[in-house]
């Protein structure tokens, strides 16, 4: 890409902050048109709830802004190409979504859209391609050699289902084949893979893995969401809580940027939000069961004692393990009054369990609604804890850029 190219789309700037997702919704609409066969990829929950339009629009317009030195997003990109590899997105696919935007470019762009501006978008388009394309074949060979990996989609036996909640179901996956299982890293994910009768269309949708590596099994803790047709959010969940025992579904490979520091000897303090409490279970059993019992504070918020999935197999964990401090916030007081001695009134405050969580050298997990974690990444900020101790996980499209 020439230095001429290179001003050229710095000059698209203003147009991207003024009508970046204008642009990024007659994108999706035009390829889906083309492509119906894509939207058996794409989250149309997303789609339907604007989220994965705002990603990608933010993503262009960071692009844009760095285009003299992409090499600084190479984080967001790992994080997108993680999701790639999971969803098992392909090369030839990047082609298509080339040809889409470019296009989609000159539509709604008009007579400001250049050829020369449309050529210097297409060679930066497939300089970004050649990136993604590089990294996630590396994603794929390094997925390839774990034992009992594998790439692309694999059927898993539903063998058990247990109502944690009234809202969230956790259930046990099984390999049909009987086959050796990937090991995984303490709050990573998997993608799963249904028929959603509604929409007459394959979903995938990521959950994280919610306990710790079992050889036989992977499990999922899913909250039932609220959805109905055409608004196709929450339909995935739902179809899931229609299975039964028996039942098989596809899954992806464990992936996920967001888990433990491998052979961390630092102090946990794992802060979540309602079904956010998935991963941090995977966290907290990974701990109890290397026998490291790394002093761990658990700190949780939801709605009420109804909805409050693993209440009792942590609070007998509290009782046996000294190495963990617990502070669960309800918005309204429970009912049972034995129980209620161990609940904190309101959302999450850090400020009030702060003598706790201000542990030397400790690392930070959070892990929730987008509100929610921005909420608390502040309140750590303000707690004087370095940036750099903070994680999190937010669900679906990435919005949120705190580090």
């Amino acid at each position: 890409m020439n230095s001429n190219q290179k001003e050229l789309i710095k000059a698209t700037i203003p147009i991207l902050r003024a009508s970046g997702e204008d642009l990024t919704n007659y994108f999706y609409a035009r390829m889906f048109r083309e492509h119906p066969e894509l939207r058996n990829m794409f989250n149309m929950g997303n789609q339907a709830n604007g989220r994965q339009k705002s990603a990608l629009a933010n993503a262009v317009l960071a692009y844009a802004e760095n285009i003299e030195d992409p090499s600084v997003l190479i984080g967001v990109l790992k994080g997108i190409g993680t999701k790639h590899r999971s969803l098992n997105i392909q090369p030839e696919q990047y082609k298509i979504v080339g040809t889409q935007l470019i296009a989609s470019i000159a539509e709604v762009v008009g007579e400001a859209a250049t050829p020369e501006i449309l050529e210097a978008w297409t060679v930066a388009f497939y300089q970004l391609a050649k990136i993604m394309i590089d990294l996630e074949k590396g994603l794929y060979e390094e997925n390839a050699a774990k034992p009992g990996s594998w790439n692309g989609w694999r059927k898993f036996v539903i063998k058990k289902i247990v109502e944690e909640s009234t809202e969230i179901k956790s259930f046990y996956l099984y390999p049909e084949d009987g086959k050796e299982i990937a090991n995984f890293h303490a709050g990573q994910f998997i993608s799963v893979q249904v028929f959603v009768p509604e929409l007459g269309l394959l979903q995938p949708r990521q959950y994280s893995l919610s306990s710790a590596f079992n050889p036989e099994y992977y499990r999922i803790s899913v909250k039932k969401e609220s959805g109905i047709a055409p608004n196709p959010s929450g339909l995935v969940s739902q179809t899931l809580h229609s299975k039964r025992e028996g039942d098989v579904i596809s899954i992806s490979a464990p992936a996920g940027l967001f888990h433990l520091e491998k052979d961390s000897k630092s102090p946990l303090v794992l802060i979540s939000g309602g079904v956010g409490l998935t991963p941090m279970l995977s966290m907290l059993e990974t701990n109890l069961n290397a026998l490291q019992n790394k002093k761990t504070v658990w700190i949780h918020g939801c709605r009420n004692e109804s909805v409050h999935a693993f209440k009792e197999q942590i609070s007998a964990l509290k009782e046996e393990a000294e190495w963990l401090a617990t502070f669960t916030f309800y918005d309204s007081a429970p009912n049972d009054e034995a129980f209620s001695n161990e609940i904190i009134e309101g959302r999450v405050d850090l400020h009030k369990c702060k003598e706790a969580i201000l542990l030397e050298e400790a690392k930070f997990y959070i892990c929730g609604p987008e509100m929610f974690i921005k909420t608390q990444y502040e309140a750590l900020i303000n707690l004087n804890i370095n940036q750099e101790n903070i994680f999190y996980e937010e669900f679906g499209p990435q919005l949120i850029n705190l580090n």
